[in-house]
């Protein structure tokens, strides 16, 4: 996102839209990573596995869960969430919303909604691998300054610092089982059904014209679009950095912003690149699968 911001001009009118996703994500990135961090407290003699970021599917089904603690007691699908302000769960009309300091109302989805399919998900994912697991799940919210106006009874939902006792207080509802779960091998076998997310282009997803990017080759160093090919290297015309692979990074963007496939024109439009040969001799040392032949070839990103 940081990298598709810098190749739209300051005047895109998308841009304001993709600075506040860019803020969503960062936010909620740094919030799984304060949940991850208050995990390390949690401590039980019975045998626990952990896994973060689980990505699951039952054919066309597919769910994305923060966490996932496994235990011989039950699971508990872990799932966290950055939103500030005073935060309300009105239990008449099924609604939830948060009001900000500025005092403005934004209406969200219920992720009470989103954790119970997502129990509803591995229950039916345990059946279908005969695994006699209870699932049970837990809503954390990660921001510093969210406060609960209102929360629903019976619900399990807590803030980060609550989250340890609210874990232990959801694994004390359920029974110790005589048999051993084996939980080793329940984390393998989650771990090897685990299907990537798969983005669509950004540009796509955005309803960006591809045309409207600014050329060039991104300068790790200065973080501008400031490379310029020098023999076999990239040397950036505003600092002076060397990045011998610096293209690794704008073919990387292509794939991301536009589509899963290349050509020498498209690289050369896309990265400033003046030279056919240059650009073909870049292309023919990635390991992508391409077709047709001379000018006609098309390289495409390989899984």
């Amino acid at each position: 996102m940081e990298l598709l911001l810098i190749r739209l001009g300051e005047h895109h009118p998308q841009r304001p839209f993709l600075e506040r996703e860019l803020h969503w994500t960062t936010a909620g990135t740094r919030g799984e990573g304060r949940l991850q961090k208050k995990f390390h407290e949690f401590y039980s003699e019975e045998e626990f596995q952990i896994l973060w970021d689980i990505s699951l599917n039952i054919g066309t089904w597919s769910v994305q869960m923060d966490g996932l603690l496994l235990t011989e007691r039950c699971a508990v699908i872990i799932e966290s969430k950055n939103i500030n302000g005073r935060l309300h769960f009105d239990e008449k009309t099924g609604e939830f919303f948060r009001i900000n300091a500025a005092g403005e109302k934004t209406v969200m989805e219920d992720p009470r909604v989103q954790l119970n399919k997502h129990i509803r998900f591995l229950k039916q994912f345990f059946q279908m691998k005969k695994i006699n697991l209870p699932v049970s799940g837990l809503i954390v919210f990660t921001a510093k300054d969210c406060e609960f106006a209102s929360k629903p009874h019976r619900a399990s939902i807590c803030k980060t610092y609550q989250m340890i006792e609210y874990l232990l207080k959801i694994l004390q509802a359920f029974p110790l089982e005589a048999d051993n779960k084996k939980l080793a091998k329940i984390k393998k076998m989650i771990l090897a059904n685990q299907s990537p997310y798969k983005q669509a282009p950004l540009c796509t997803y955005y309803f960006i014209d591809p045309k409207d990017l600014l050329p060039g080759v991104y300068c790790r160093h200065c973080k501008c679009l400031s490379m310029q090919r020098d023999q076999r290297s990239w040397i950036c015309s505003r600092c002076g950095a060397r990045d011998s692979s610096a293209h690794l990074l704008a073919i990387q963007e292509y794939f991301t912003f536009v589509e899963l496939e290349i050509t020498n024109r498209k690289l050369r439009e896309f990265c400033g690149l003046a030279s056919r040969t240059v650009a073909k001799r870049l292309l023919i040392q990635l390991d992508l699968d391409s077709t047709g032949a001379l000018k006609n070839r098309v390289y495409h990103f390989r899984e």
